[in-house]
């Protein structure tokens, strides 16, 4: 299942997860400069005489929020601005238990709070210098560069958003967005049948020494660069990789509480990483959480799209990305999905599912104008492109067994002068009002 900016690469691209099958964590870093210097020409010459082989996938987006859209369209279902009592439950075994949404909320408190910290010591997102071994400089520019390549060859519109932004946080972007997508190729890419969950510890191990300075190759040496100027924090990074097992051992889905965690994880997590590289503006009176609220809230809906569009496609792979009791709600079965059917129970199961993912993209509306005015842009297209996807889906008369709902060329088009006009609203100068 890809995740919302994220598809399948060529296994015999550069980009392919080097070292991941090795069996020493020592064998994953670069241990000096040296070392590193060698394996990155190495690196470099690789990929000067090796150009990935073009594909198409779903270039997307970055964010979720905390509170459940309800199903019949009356709004979001609050137990409160952001309950904790109502968030914990009872277990079979009598054990009381977190739920995702509070599991999530937790994360948005830390990552936010990293965010809070660095404006109060008066640091700005992109005044870290450069910190320079001899002959390096090169080759972190190069570093970055087939970063943005990556990201232009595969996600073209997302990459023309990006150009908008200063080059320190266009740079950082392309990294971020780089290793999203190897790591969704470990269970997604061609590759994927060899895939086990010691790999994805050893990938794990390999992303903490990235964040300890000691990257394993190019691509890890410049988002090992992104995470040592920027506030961002491991955490994102290590629950994306929780989302690719949950792949390898999971197909079902008993409720929604149980999907929304995959979808934090898998998506999610990509607006954690990326708000502390867009920068929040400086005349924005939202709050932190907030912003990352609509950040999160982005990601969920995204991948909800994502989900719906593939139902066919997943079926065929023997999963069901649904939540299982409200198929039995609806009278419907796992059965029914494998029998690829278009029937009433269908349509109005399917109008449900998409009213929950568009009160989630326009929850993330709110806080997308509280982005720094040159981040705004990519982040506006990623959401008009990805909603249209559910009107695609309607259209098709809410067949998406056989028919693979899309955004035509001509609409892409259109939407980008749309997203720029709404990339120039000013954020609200009122404050937030304290309850």
């Amino acid at each position: 299942m890809s995740v919302a900016l994220l598809s399948v690469v060529s296994p015999n691209s550069e980009i392919s997860n080097f070292g991941v099958f090795e069996s020493s964590r020592e064998g994953n870093r670069v241990s000096d400069s040296s070392k590193f210097i060698a394996r990155y020409k190495s690196l470099i010459c690789h990929v000067a005489l090796k150009k990935s082989k073009k594909q198409s996938w779903n270039y997307g987006s970055f964010y979720a929020d905390l509170s459940y859209p309800s199903l019949d369209g009356s709004g979001l279902e609050k137990k409160g601005k952001f309950p904790l009592l109502s968030n914990v439950v009872a277990n079979p075994a009598g054990e009381m238990a977190v739920s995702s949404e509070q599991k999530v909320y937790d994360v948005v408190l830390k990552q936010a709070a990293l965010v809070k910290k660095q404006l109060k010591t008066g640091e700005d997102y992109e005044v870290k210098p450069d910190i320079v071994l001899p002959g390096t400089l090169s080759l972190m520019t190069e570093a970055y560069d087939r970063c943005g390549e990556i990201c232009a060859e595969y996600a073209k519109t997302f990459y023309l958003g990006t150009l908008l932004m200063t080059s320190e946080r266009r740079r950082a972007i392309w990294a971020i967005y780089v290793w999203c997508r190897r790591t969704d190729e470990l269970v997604d890419g061609h590759n994927a049948s060899h895939i086990t969950p010691t790999a994805l510890d050893r990938w794990e191990l390999r992303l903490e020494d990235l964040f300890q300075g000691r990257p394993f190759d190019m691509l890890d040496a410049a988002l090992s660069d992104t995470v040592a100027k920027f506030p961002v924090d491991i955490q994102p990074f290590k629950d994306m990789i929780e989302g690719m097992r949950m792949d390898l051992k999971k197909s079902r889905y008993m409720n929604f509480d149980e999907l929304y965690l995959y979808c934090y994880y898998v998506a999610g997590t990509v607006g954690l990483m990326s708000v502390p590289v867009m920068g929040i503006a400086p005349e924005s009176q939202a709050t932190t959480e907030s912003v990352y609220n609509a950040a999160l809230a982005l990601g969920i809906a995204n991948q909800l799209t994502n989900i719906l569009r593939d139902v066919g496609e997943d079926a065929r792979r023997g999963r069901v990305y649904l939540p299982q009791d409200e198929l039995a709600q609806a009278g419907l079965s796992d059965e029914d999905i494998f029998a690829g059917k278009v029937t009433d129970k269908w349509r109005s199961f399917m109008k449900n599912q998409i009213n929950r993912a568009r009160m989630f993209f326009n929850e993330a509306e709110k806080g997308v104008t509280e982005l720094s005015a040159a981040s705004r842009w990519p982040v506006w297209a990623s959401l008009l492109l990805y909603r249209q996807i559910l009107d695609e889906i309607e259209a098709n008369d809410y067949n998406n067994f056989t028919r693979r709902a899309f955004v035509s060329k001509p609409k892409k088009i259109i939407a980008l002068p749309i997203a720029y006009a709404k990339c120039l609203v000013s954020p609200s100068r009122t404050p937030p009002v304290k309850l």
